[in-house]
């Protein structure tokens, strides 16, 4: 048995499933993870199917658990969890969702372990999502960049492909590793309006629901995030109206998006128009994570 984990429930249970790969701690712009997350056991049933090893994986002196105290005594301890559910969508399908916090440590032997869950239950397939903050109008849809080897799903969905090099995520080793057993991953970056990103954006939710579906032919339930999105939208339009400075960086993104040429042009396209060339593409996300890089050393 791993060190890393312990299976919680028979195999043959769990064979031939797809399995979601949704991790904290890396990047959740608008809270898209933590909103698809708590939709998903607030709406599915869900069992907890394969546990990971906290001592082993994870930092609780950057993640310290949380104690209730009771007048004069320890009540509770809850830890930090990182597991895999076994959880059933609308439709009654059953499908695997590897949940919780992206391990502090030994990051190959972890991907090492999904690689070989995988290939011992027979996964069907890898779909992962994780969300950004990025320059354009929450007045348009929430944009994605698709990756993975189902070209049919980038084809279909990446309105944004740069060519560069970015900061490393648990899910993009995930990736890396599970491309090279063939195992078709798709993995879906929401970009969300950077302007929203530090509130929760029903909206990217729903684009997370909906890239989900049709990467696996899950159904889930999304009336109330819906219901939730259009009661955000109608609150940030409502604020928009009575700050001026907020109206005129939307009008300038507007702007930007609907431009095809020139400075001012947007930095994302969507797949049915033209795009921008992959030399101009990466040049703007060179600028973009300098920038993010130069506040993260300012933070420190």
């Amino acid at each position: 048995m791993s060190p890393l984990y312990r299976v919680l429930a028979p195999a043959e249970e769990l064979m031939g499933l797809p399995m979601l790969g949704m991790l904290t701690g890396f990047t959740d712009a608008g809270s898209s993870i933590g909103q698809l997350s708590s939709h998903f056991f607030a709406t599915l049933d869900s069992e907890l199917v394969i546990k990971f090893n906290n001592d082993e994986l994870l930092d609780y002196r950057s993640r310290r658990p949380m104690l209730f105290f009771e007048k004069d005594h320890i009540e509770s301890y809850e830890p930090a969890e990182l597991g895999i559910y076994l959880l059933r969508d609308e439709a009654d399908q059953p499908f695997l969702l590897l949940d919780g916090y992206e391990p502090d440590f030994r990051w190959e032997a972890f991907a090492n372990a999904i690689s070989e869950l995988c290939a011992d239950l027979q996964v069907q397939s890898f779909t992962w999502v994780h969300s950004i903050p990025f320059p354009l109008p929450h007045t348009r849809p929430i944009g994605v960049t698709v990756s993975g080897n189902r070209k049919d799903l980038i084809e279909r969905f990446s309105e944004w492909k740069p060519q560069t090099q970015v900061p490393g995520n648990i899910v993009h080793l995930l990736e890396y590793t599970l491309t090279k057993q063939e195992l078709p991953v798709s993995g879906f970056v929401l970009l969300v309006p950077h302007y929203l990103a530090d509130n929760e954006v029903p909206g990217a939710a729903v684009t997370g629901l909906e890239l989900i579906s049709a990467a696996t032919g899950l159904v889930f339930p999304s009336d109330e995030l819906r219901d939730s999105s259009r009661k955000f939208l109608d609150k940030v339009n409502s604020q928009i109206e009575e700050n001026a400075e907020l109206a005129k960086l939307v009008a300038t993104l507007e702007s930007s998006y609907n431009s095809s040429d020139g400075p001012a042009r947007a930095p994302i396209g969507k797949p049915q128009t033209a795009p921008p060339n992959a030399d101009q593409l990466a040049e703007e996300l060179e600028n973009y994570l300098a920038a993010m890089r130069r506040t993260g050393e300012d933070q420190e």
